[in-house]
């Protein structure tokens, strides 16, 4: 018994601990920008990011360059 009350208090004492940290940062709950639509063959999704990683803003920059080689290809033609 004296294992389960120490092992909650701890859990409860991290649970504290995180919920006081989002608190006293004043940020919103979001998610991230990778997760399934970063997995090859799902489809992909918006990022919702006010601050993309390094690795989104490269893919952007990359679908950037491919829909202006596009447009240039069908004006071309």
């Amino acid at each position: 018994m004296k294992i389960f009350l120490l092992t909650f208090l701890i859990f409860g004492l991290a649970i504290i601990g995180l919920a006081l940290g989002w608190i006293l940062n004043q940020r919103s709950l979001k998610g991230s920008c990778g997760g399934l639509a970063a997995i090859p063959g799902i489809e992909k999704s918006d990022c919702s990011c006010s601050n993309p990683c390094e690795k989104r803003k490269q893919k952007m920059a990359q679908e950037q360059r491919e829909a202006v080689l596009k447009r240039q290809d069908i004006l071309k033609s």
